[in-house]
């Protein structure tokens, strides 16, 4: 059974540019994956010569976006999203990235998640 998990990341970006970089095939291969395709609401990510497809199923501009993978069975927990949360004290830019992972592999999922926004901080150059 997979277990659902939240992550946090603060960014020294503005919204706009953010929403852009998580919701875009160019976006998202600067940092997410090597190459995004986009046909229809479908999205293609390549990874050193695997692939996998999700379908883009909640979207809120400058706010959100949700994945549904293609491949996987079980509906509640074969997606990911994205969310911009904005602190309102101190205006901070904040990712929240939800997940899934099997059970005992979470702190890979998070390993992997730390290991993807350390590649989207250095293209925003913070």
């Amino acid at each position: 059974m997979k277990e659902k998990f939240e992550l946090e990341y603060t960014l020294k970006t503005s919204p706009k540019i953010l929403f852009n970089i998580i919701s875009t095939p160019a976006g998202l291969s600067e940092w997410f994956a090597d190459d995004v395709n986009l046909k229809g609401n479908v999205f293609t990510f390549f990874w050193d010569g695997s692939e996998q497809s999700a379908e883009r199923v909640l979207f809120k501009e400058n706010k959100m976006i949700r994945f549904s993978w293609l491949d996987e069975d079980d509906p509640e927990t074969s997606w990911f999203e994205f969310r911009i949360d904005i602190h309102e004290l101190t205006g901070d830019v904040a990712l929240v990235i939800t997940d899934f992972a099997e059970e005992g592999e979470k702190d890979d999922g998070i390993d992997l998640w730390d290991s993807q926004i350390s590649e989207l901080k250095h293209m925003l150059g913070t």
